[in-house]
């Protein structure tokens, strides 16, 4: 059976570490980050996190049940640090883009905590503060319940799951990334219109598009459609 976690303010060690270090589950969870960013999920261990922090790995049982509860509480650190300052403008629309912009910039500003935590739901307060402010932005708009969870659902699954895409881009090595890339510039539009006539009339475009992220496209995708239907329930008087 895990134990229980102590709360917050009776987790502080009384006494700094050797390195002068106060604990706390912030600064755990920063350090997390800059072991992932530097040494991806595989080099993330208790060892090596006690190690950084300049305390024995069992310490950081006081502040999480586990490595798993970890990494969760990465992921809500990475969704307070979307929302951080953001306040909604009463625009439905212009609103949500925002959040969604803001929370796929955070992701991808951590790539490598990005692919690790994106498909999680964590519980935790900065989690629930974004899916309570995405629900109200969409309830005060005039969706009913239903259309609200329909909505909701399509654009944090689509958030996060591009996040992860293009996160796993850019956690490639810089040389295989490149190469990538380079595939639409070189295979792609070097293929003859008589074999491959859509890809090669579509190539240059291709090109410059292919290397950039979908995310704001397909954000407006799902913005068309919620406001047609939101027309839709005024029309009707179904609002």
């Amino acid at each position: 059976m895990a134990k229980p976690v102590v709360p917050e303010e009776r987790r502080r060690r009384r006494r700094p570490t050797k390195s002068g270090t106060v604990l706390s589950e912030s600064l755990i969870v920063h350090t997390a980050l800059r072991m992932l960013r530097e040494h991806g999920s595989t080099g993330l261990t208790a060892r090596r996190l006690g190690t950084a922090l300049d305390c024995d790995p069992s310490t950081l049982y006081r502040y999480f049940r586990g490595m798993d509860d970890l990494t969760l509480a990465i992921g809500d650190a990475l969704i307070g640090q979307a929302l951080e300052g953001w306040e909604p403008t009463g625009e439905w629309r212009a609103d949500l883009r925002a959040v969604g912009l803001r929370i796929h910039t955070a992701y991808v500003a951590h790539p490598q905590a990005a692919q690790l935590t994106a498909g999680r739901v964590t519980g935790r307060a900065h989690e629930l503060a974004a899916d309570e402010a995405v629900l109200e932005v969409l309830r005060t708009a005039g969706f009913p319940v239903p259309d609200t969870v329909r909505i909701y659902h399509a654009f944090i699954d689509q958030t996060l799951a591009f996040a992860a895409l293009d996160a796993a881009s850019l956690a490639l090595p810089s040389a295989a990334l490149r190469a990538d890339e380079e595939m639409w510039g070189s295979t792609y539009a070097r293929l003859p219109a008589a074999t491959h006539p859509r890809i090669a009339e579509a190539a240059p475009l291709l090109a410059t598009r292919m290397v950039t992220s979908a995310y704001p496209t397909a954000l407006e995708m799902v913005l068309d459609s919620a406001a047609a239907r939101l027309e839709e329930l005024r029309r009707t008087g179904r609002t």
